[in-house]
C-alpha cells in the first residue's frame, strides 16, 4: 500500500469540503498508484487542468483532491531525481573504486622501481668502491655499466628450437606475453608521465612515455565501460582505430591448447609526409587469458634474431620493428574494464633524412598518434554504445566515424600515392617543389567512387599535387584554426566550383579558367565531435558571390565534407585539415576526394640551431643541412625552437584531353596555396611580436600613416591627453609607435545600415584578434564583443558622437578564433579626418588577456 503525507499550511474557509488532518497520511490502493503511475510516464508534470482532468476521467481517484494529486507528482519527481542521482553516484563510486586500484598498481610499480634503483645505485657504489681500491684497471667500471645495461635490457636467450612449427611460435609467443606483462604493469621500461594527462573518472586515464629505451614507446592506463571480449574485438581492428594503418592482413591462424591463438600478421603503416617512406610491420600476435581472468592481446614482430617464418618483401616499403607490445585487459567489479596499453616500435629512424628524425624518435608522436587514439576510441564506443552520445543530423555514429575514417585514408593516400594502388609520378616543370602524381585506375581506393566517375567516356583518373615544407614558431593547432576559419585567405572560389562539378556526370571542360575571379564565403555546420573534442566533422557551405554575368553559372552554393583536428594548443599533437567536395544529397556513400593539410610539431630537443628562416621548402632544408647560413636581418628565435612539418597534397579528377592543363592549374594552384601559408605564418607566429618589426606595406603606405595621425590627434582633441609622446620626427614615427602600442587599439567602420567592420588594428590588437592585417575586414564588430559589451557600446553610442569619446567597463570579448579575451577597461573615441568629418571609431583595449 502506497503512503503519502501531505501537510497543509492554509485552511480556506469559504471551501465547503473537509480538510485532512497535518498529522494524518493519504492511503492509496495500489490500482490509484497504477493509475497515477500510468500518467506520470506520460506526462511527469501534469497541468491543473490536467489533475483536475485525470480526477474526472478515473473515478477511483474521485475521492482525492487535486491538491493531494500535486504533491503526490512532487513526491514522485523527487524520487524519480533521487533515483537518478544514486545510479550516478553509484557510477561515479565505481569508477573512482576502479581508478583507485588502478593508481594503487601504478604506485606498487613506482615503488619497486625506486627500490630497483636504490639497489642499483647502492651495486655501483660498491664496485667503483672496490675498483678503486684494488686495481687502477678502468676495465671493471666498463664491465659493471654493461652489466647493469644487461640487467635493464636483458637479451633472451632462444633455446634451440624449431621456430616454424607450432611449439617453435608458442614458445616466441610466451617469450612475448612475458616481456609485455614487464612493461605494463612492471619496471621493464622506464616510464615518465605525459604532462597534463591527470587520472580522474572521467580523464582520458594515465598516459607515460618511455625514457632511455630502444626505439619509441608508450604506455596508457583507464577505464572504459565495455566487457573485455569487447574491446579485444575492437582493438584488435587496428586499421578502425589507428588512422595510419594502411592494412592489417591475417596472414595465418594457429589455435593453441590453453585456449588462446596465434596469429602471424602483415601490417602497412602510411607515412606522415611526402618525403618518407611508409612502414611495414611482420608480427605474431598472441591472444590468451591470464589465471586472473584478465585478456591479453600481445604482438612483436617476427625477425632473424626472434626466429619465425619470414614475412613477404615489399620494395617501396621500410621494414619496421614492433618490440613486445599489447594490450591487458582486466575485468571490473560491477562491469566495465581496466585496460593497459603499450605500444613499442622501432621505426628506423636512420632511413629518414634528418630534419624529419624527429618524427621517428618521439614516444610523445607515438602516444598521441597510436597509444592514446586506442584508448579515445574505444572510450567513444563506449559512450555510444551507453547513449551518452546522440546521433547527430540523423545519422548513426558508427557512419559518422565511417566518414571520418574515409577522408583521413583517403588524404593519407594522395600522400603517400603508392604504386600498387596506381599512382605514377608526372614529369616536372623544372621547379621540384611541387609533385604531380596521377591515378589513371583508381578503383582500388576510391570504390563506388571510380564506378560513378568511370562511366564518363571521356574520364581519365585522378591527379594529386602534393608539397611539404618547414614551419618555424608556428604554432600548428593555430595556423590549422586559421586555415579552417579563413578560408577565403588561401582557397579558390573557382578551383573548389570544379572539384565540386567534376564529381558530377558533366564536369567542366577548361578547369578554373580564371583563378580568383570572385569571392566567397564560407558556413561551418557542425556534423558530429568525438567525445574530448579533438576531433570536428563538419558540412561546410561556400556561397559564391558574383559579380559579372560569366561569372553567374559558378556562383552557387557548393558542400564540403571536413574533418578538422588537433586544433587544441595544449595537445601539441598532430592537427590536421581535410575536406572533400560533396553534392546536397550527401549519402553514406557518397564518392570522397579528400584534399588538405597535415601540420606535425618536431620535438624541440632535436634543434639543430638552423636559422630561424619562418618557411623554407623541405628539401631547401635537407640540401642546406645544419649549417645553413642565417638570412641578413634574420631575428633570433634560439628561444622558441618550434618546428613543424607542413604537408600540402590536393587531389582533381581530370578527363583524358586536359590532363596537361589540369596538372597545370594544380601547380599554380598549390604554389598560390603555399605562399598564402607562407604569409599566414609569417603573420601568427610569436617571434613577430619582435619590437623592429613591422610590416613592410604599413610605413610606405600614406593611408597607414595618414590614419595614425587622425587616430592619435582625434584621441587628444577628445581625451585632452595625447596617447603617447613621439620620439622622432620622420613622417611615420607616429604610424610605428602606434603599431609598437602594448594596448590593442583598432579602428571600426561606422555606415549606415552595415555591419561595423575592423578596417585597422596595431600589432597588439592583431594578436588579441587572433588575426592578420589582410584577413581583419571579415572581423566583424558585433561578433567581437560579447552580449553585455553591445548593450553597454549601443548605450554609450550618441554620447561617444556627441561628446567624442567614452569608456567602458572591463568586460570580456571573443577573437576571431572564439578564445574568451578580458580586458581591465576601454576607451572608445571618434576619428575625424582633416576636414572634422566622422571617419570611424577607434577602441583600446587595456590589459587584455586570454582567460
Amino acid at each position: 500500500m502506497a503512503l503519502q503525507m501531505h501537510r497543509e499550511s492554509n485552511s480556506s474557509g469559504s471551501s465547503g469540503k473537509q480538510q485532512m488532518d497535518a498529522s494524518k497520511y493519504v492511503r492509496y490502493t495500489p490500482e490509484q498508484v497504477d493509475a497515477l503511475e500510468r500518467v506520470y510516464a506520460e506526462c511527469p508534470k501534469p497541468s491543473s487542468l490536467r489533475r483536475q482532468q485525470l480526477i474526472r476521467e478515473c473515478p477511483i481517484l474521485s475521492n482525492i483532491e487535486p491538491k493531494q494529486i500535486k504533491v503526490w507528482f512532487q513526491n514522485r519527481r523527487c524520487r524519480e531525481k533521487q533515483r537518478k542521482e544514486a545510479s550516478r553516484l553509484h557510477t561515479v563510486n565505481r569508477k573512482l573504486s576502479a581508478m583507485n586500484k588502478l593508481l594503487m598498481e601504478e604506485n606498487d610499480r613506482l615503488q619497486k622501481q625506486v627500490s630497483q634503483l636504490v639497489y642499483d645505485n647502492g651495486f655501483m657504489r660498491q664496485k667503483l668502491h672496490t675498483a678503486s681500491t684494488t686495481t687502477t684497471d678502468t676495465s671493471c667500471e666498463s664491465v659493471v655499466v654493461s652489466g647493469q645495461q644487461q640487467q635493464h635490457n636483458p637479451t633472451p636467450q632462444h633455446p634451440q628450437r624449431d621456430a616454424n612449427s607450432p611449439a617453435g611460435l608458442l614458445a616466441i609467443a610466451e617469450e612475448t606475453l612475458a616481456e609485455f606483462l614487464g612493461k605494463a604493469t612492471g619496471t621493464a621500461v622506464d616510464w615518465v608521465q605525459m604532462i597534463g594527462m591527470k587520472p580522474g573518472p572521467d580523464s582520458i586515464g594515465i598516459v607515460a612515455v618511455a625514457r632511455n629505451c630502444s626505439g619509441v614507446a608508450a604506455r596508457a592506463c583507464g577505464l572504459v565501460s565495455l566487457e573485455p571480449t569487447k574491446l579485444a574485438e575492437i582493438l584488435k581492428d587496428r586499421p578502425s582505430w589507428f588512422r595510419d594503418c594502411r592494412c592489417l592482413d591475417v596472414v595465418s591462424v594457429i589455435p593453441i591448447g590453453n585456449g588462446g591463438t596465434i596469429e602471424l600478421i602483415y601490417m602497412q603503416m602510411y607515412a606522415p609526409t611526402t618525403l618518407a617512406s611508409a612502414r611495414e610491420f611482420w608480427m605474431l600476435r598472441y591472444t590468451t587469458s591470464l589465471e586472473d581472468g584478465s585478456l591479453v592481446i600481445c604482438e612483436r614482430s617476427l625477425t632473424s634474431s626472434t626466429g619465425g617464418p619470414s614475412g613477404p618483401p615489399v620494395s617501396c616499403f621500410v621494414r619496421a620493428e614492433m618490440l613486445p607490445s599489447g594490450c591487458l585487459i582486466r575485468p571490473c567489479e560491477g562491469g566495465g574494464s581496466i585496460i593497459h596499453i603499450v605500444d613499442h616500435i622501432d621505426l628506423d629512424a636512420w632511413s629518414v633524412p634528418e630534419v624529419l628524425r624527429p618524427l621517428y624518435e618521439s614516444s610523445k608522436i607515438l602516444a598521441q598518434q597510436m597509444t592514446m587514439a586506442a584508448l579515445r576510441y574505444v572510450r567513444q564506443i563506449a559512450q555510444e554504445t551507453s547513449g551518452e552520445i546522440q546521433c547527430s543530423g540523423g545519422r548513426q555514429p558508427a557512419v559518422l566515424r565511417a566518414l571520418s575514417q574515409k577522408l583521413c585514408r583517403g588524404f593519407n593516400d594522395a600522400v603517400n600515392g603508392f604504386i600498387d594502388d596506381g599512382w605514377s609520378i608526372m614529369g616536372s616543370d623544372g621547379v621540384d617543389d611541387i609533385t604531380i602524381a596521377i591515378n589513371s585506375s583508381p578503383s582500388k581506393f576510391l570504390g563506388s567512387q571510380s564506378n560513378s566517375l568511370s562511366m564518363l567516356p571521356t574520364f581519365g583518373g585522378i591527379l594529386c599535387a602534393r608539397a611539404s615544407m618547414l614551419l618555424q614558431d608556428v604554432p600548428p593547432a593555430l595556423l590549422i584554426r586559421f586555415l579552417r576559419e579563413h578560408r577565403s585567405e588561401w582557397a579558390d572560389y573557382g578551383v573548389d566550383a570544379y572539384c565540386a562539378a567534376s564529381l558530377k556526370a558533366s564536369p567542366y571542360a577548361v578547369p578554373c579558367a580564371k583563378l580568383g575571379g570572385f569571392p566567397s564565403s564560407q558556413v561551418i555546420l557542425p556534423l558530429a565531435q568525438t567525445v574530448e573534442h579533438e576531433e570536428f566533422l563538419e558540412v561546410v557551405r561556400l556561397e559564391g558571390h558574383a559579380f559579372s554575368p560569366e561569372d553567374l553559372a559558378l556562383s552557387r552554393d557548393m558542400y564540403l565534407l571536413q574533418l578538422c583536428s588537433g586544433v587544441d594548443e595544449t595537445s601539441g599533437s598532430c592537427s590536421q585539415l581535410v575536406f572533400a567536395p560533396i553534392d546536397e544529397s550527401f549519402g553514406d556513400d557518397a564518392p570522397l576526394l579528400p584534399s588538405g593539410f597535415r601540420l606535425i610539431p618536431l620535438d624541440s630537443k632535436t634543434q639543430d640551431g638552423q636559422g630561424a628562416t619562418r618557411t623554407l621548402d623541405l628539401a631547401s632544408a635537407l640540401e642546406v643541412g645544419p649549417g645553413g647560413a642565417r638570412p641578413a636581418g634574420e631575428i633570433d628565435a634560439s628561444n622558441q625552437n618550434l618546428r613543424s612539418v607542413l604537408t600540402i597534397a590536393f587531389q582533381f579528377a581530370y578527363e583524358n584531353h586536359y590532363r596537361d592543363s589540369v596538372a597545370a592549374m594544380a601547380r599554380h594552384y598549390l604554389r598560390s596555396i603555399v605562399g598564402s601559408v607562407q604569409r599566414v605564418a609569417m603573420a601568427i607566429a610569436p617571434s613577430r611580436l619582435s619590437s623592429h618589426m613591422v610590416p613592410k606595406s604599413l610605413p610606405g603606405s600614406p593611408e597607414a600613416v595618414t590614419l595614425a595621425r587622425w587616430i592619435c590627434r582625434s584621441y587628444r582633441v577628445h581625451l585632452g591627453r595625447d596617447l603617447f609622446q613621439v620620439d622622432a620626427q620622420a613622417s611615420d614615427a607616429v604610424l610605428k609607435q602606434l603599431w609598437h602600442h602594448t594596448d590593442a587599439i583598432m579602428c571600426c567602420s561606422v555606415k549606415m545600415n552595415a555591419s561595423a567592420v575592423f578596417t585597422f588594428a596595431n600589432q597588439a590588437g592583431l594578436d588579441m584578434l587572433e588575426t592578420t592585417l589582410v584577413a581583419l575586414q571579415d572581423v566583424i564588430l558585433e561578433k567581437i564583443l560579447d552580449e553585455a559589451g553591445r548593450k553597454t557600446l549601443l548605450s554609450e553610442f550618441s554620447k561617444i558622437m556627441h561628446q567624442g569619446y567614452a569608456y567602458l567597463p572591463s568586460g570580456v570579448c571573443v577573437s576571431s578564433m572564439g578564445r574568451l579575451i578580458s580586458y581591465e577597461q576601454a576607451i572608445v573615441w571618434k576619428v575625424v579626418n582633416d576636414d572634422d568629418s566622422n571617419h570611424c571609431l577607434a577602441f583600446m583595449f587595456i590589459n587584455w588577456s586570454f582567460v
